[in-house]
């Protein structure tokens, strides 16, 4: 039987005081229907590409899907289905899905669809229990059909970060893909090792003791080439110096 959803407190965050300011101007939700009867076309595609910034920040050409903009465009989807398409597209999958635990994928999918940041680690624990018993795909389903996604931006309006502009600040909070970069730390550091043990040296590949320290044979030789590094730059440095005076 699936696991209820648990509940936890909700923290004090910005979005919840009121729009004072937002970072982003809100949408036209009527665009999408326009644009099906050939009308506010540049409107439409202005909101596509809001669209592929909040989800990727920067989408490469190759990240586009034609399909989706293509049922968008005409009035077979809606905004929300054309951003549940691109969280479960093959570059979200390869680009956040697979190089992030789901506490740190609660933090992205929450900051880029809901607009805000996470409340806390019992927000984080409830939809973590989401991914592990739904999957990913689910968790996205729950996310997308979440009373407050519906009355935040209903069907048709791009998500964005719900924020104010605090007295004493210029622009606000933090954008949201700056505070939750596409990988963290962790898989910086496991991609590092895997490459380090499985790179091949001499025929060999690389003990584990290379990941924290070199053999003292390593640092011996390396230490000799600074040595000689050094004088043969001195004695160049000498060299030109001489031929500078002696030409006086």
């Amino acid at each position: 039987m699936p696991l209820p959803r648990l509940d936890y407190p909700l923290t004090s965050q910005n979005q919840r005081v009121g729009d004072l300011g937002g970072l982003e101007a809100p949408l036209d939700q009527t665009v999408i229907a326009a644009a099906a009867n050939g009308e506010n076309w540049t409107s439409l595609t202005n909101q596509i590409e809001s669209a592929y910034r909040q989800v990727f920040f920067h989408a490469m050409k190759a990240d586009r899907d034609p399909f989706l903009e293509s049922q968008l465009r005409n009035g077979s989807i809606t905004m929300r289905d054309f951003i549940r398409g691109l969280l479960l597209s093959r570059r979200f999958t390869e680009g956040y899905v697979s190089c992030n635990s789901n506490y740190r994928l609660v933090d992205q999918v929450v900051g880029r669809i809901l607009g805000r940041p996470v409340h806390g680690d019992g927000e984080r624990l409830s939809w973590s229990i989401v991914i592990g018993n739904r999957g990913f795909a689910g968790f996205v389903d729950a996310v997308l059909d979440s009373s407050e996604y519906i009355d935040s931006f209903g069907y048709d309006q791009v998500p964005n970060q719900r924020s104010r502009v605090i007295p004493g600040a210029a622009t606000g909070e933090m954008p949201i893909y700056q505070r939750f970069p596409r990988y963290g730390s962790d898989w910086r550091d496991m991609q590092w090792k895997q490459k380090l043990q499985t790179r091949d040296l001499s025929g060999g590949s690389v003990t584990p003791a290379w990941i924290k320290e070199p053999p003292a044979w390593v640092k011996k030789f390396w230490l000799g080439l600074a040595v000689v590094g050094s004088v043969e730059v001195l004695r160049v440095l000498i060299i030109v110096a001489g031929s500078m005076l002696s030409t006086r």
